[in-house]
């Protein structure tokens, strides 16, 4: 019998040890970690990969939406959000059939989502389900404003303000702020969905720019421009974002 990977992330410990004492009844539940913030639970979904999290919304400083926007779409696990109180989860969860538990729960109430978490497991299905909730949170929020960066066992909360530039370098993307350079495991068009295109300019499919850090355009060759940031950074604006140009130049 294949176990199911839970991860139990909550701020307050009794409900951690409620959670814990209910999944323990169930042989195919193999408890891999328990994290007592969002910060702990972005580094334990990366780093433990379950198949299900049991999440708080409510967490001071990074709430259970927050962690779900930090972590990549395609590395989330199956997602029961667990509540106090939420009016906009209750009604958006229940609209768009994503699992929840309103605390305080029965047994027999966290016995059917977690049923229905494992069925989702064992079929694969929660991919969908996580695109699906990802676009619900962002109708909620509809862009970050602080990013999570992980190294060396930290975390550390990055404006999106401070950015300067944005690189892809393979499955990360390198984040240029304030003179520092950041590496972020994220794919450059997952974070670039993500930012305010108001703010954020694709200028080339390995690069975007904050248009605050953008200081002067330079004709180059072949229709290109180069586009000069204010740290004295040259990225090239490519023909095939020439349409982002006007985005790029101040109004008249």
């Amino acid at each position: 019998m294949k176990k199911i990977r839970a991860l139990i992330v909550d701020d307050e410990s009794p409900a951690r040890d409620n959670v814990r004492l209910l999944l323990a009844k169930d042989a195919e539940a193999n408890i891999v970690g328990e994290c007592a913030n969002g910060f702990a639970a972005i580094e334990s979904i990366e780093s433990l990969q379950p198949d299900v999290i049991f999440l708080d919304v409510q967490m001071p400083r990074l709430s259970g939406f927050d962690v779900v926007r930090q972590v990549d779409c395609k590395r989330l696990p199956v997602i029961v959000f667990v509540t106090a109180y939420d009016q906009f989860a209750l009604q958006a969860f229940e609209a768009h059939a994503f699992d929840y538990l309103l605390k305080p729960f029965s047994d027999d109430r966290f016995a059917a989502a977690w049923n229905r978490a494992k069925e989702q497991v064992r079929q694969r299905q929660f991919a969908e389900n996580n695109r699906r909730l990802i676009g619900l949170l962002t109708q909620q929020e509809q862009f970050i404003s602080r990013i999570a960066i992980r190294s060396t066992g930290k975390v550390q909360i990055l404006s999106v303000a401070e950015i300067d530039r944005i690189e892809a370098a393979g499955s990360y993307v390198e984040l240029h702020a304030a003179g520092k350079n950041y590496l972020h495991r994220e794919s450059l068009n997952s974070l670039e969905s993500k930012l305010d295109p108001s703010r954020f300019v694709r200028i080339h499919r390995s690069a975007i720019v904050n248009l605050n850090s953008v200081r002067e355009l330079q004709p180059h060759t072949h229709g290109e421009y180069l586009v000069i940031l204010s740290d004295g950074s040259q990225l090239k604006l490519s023909r095939s974002y020439k349409e982002n140009l006007a985005r790029l130049l101040p109004a008249d």
